[in-house]
């Protein structure tokens, strides 16, 4: 019994190490106003993707009343540059289909739910929204995070079927599956 028990653990800690390291996380800059930016890299079904995001942090502040996201509108998902997505592989989050390359990405909370935005631009400051740059918008299922996050995070979680965004931030998490080719 003692055996099987110890074999269990090291199965799960050998999976917990295996997770954590599938991503890699750097920091890029310090930021502004205390909002590091970091670029996390995964391989996911062989599709090597990356996200350079800002890092804003809650300060006692509510989401959506305090600080953004606010409600019905597009989100830059992160602090000062636009969010930064890259892909060397096509995914497809439900219906939107997402080919290799750079992207930026924004979210829409409205009505207790969100949606990803792809859009085509790149390389400008995270605000304003570049209206008719979108490559599409999915639904993500909004539900609540694992533990509470200060600090943005945006996470990808490898599953059987390809992986999973999330996007975690107080104690929201909103997430979208997505299959690579």
């Amino acid at each position: 019994m003692k055996r099987s028990v110890f074999a269990v653990a090291l199965a799960a800690t050998a999976l917990v190490g295996a997770s954590l390291q599938a991503q890699k996380t750097t920091e890029v800059h310090p930021g502004k106003a205390g909002s590091p930016h970091v670029k996390s890299e995964w391989t996911i079904d062989g599709a090597n993707l990356s996200i350079v995001y800002g890092r804003p942090s809650l300060k006692g502040r509510v989401p959506g009343k305090d600080i953004d996201p606010y409600e019905g509108r597009e989100w830059r998902t992160g602090a000062d540059e636009a969010t930064t997505f890259t892909t060397n592989k096509p995914l497809k989050f439900g219906a939107l289909a997402v080919p290799a390359g750079t992207y930026t990405l924004y979210t829409i909370p409205a009505g207790g739910t969100w949606q990803l935005v792809v859009s085509k631009k790149t390389g400008q400051w995270g605000i304003p929204y570049p209206k008719g740059e979108d490559l599409g918008r999915a639904p993500m299922m909004l539900g609540k995070a694992p533990s509470a996050a200060e600090q943005l995070t945006i996470s990808i979680q490898d599953t059987q079927a390809g992986g999973t965004l999330h996007v975690d931030w107080g104690t929201t998490r909103a997430s979208i599956p997505f299959t690579v080719g």
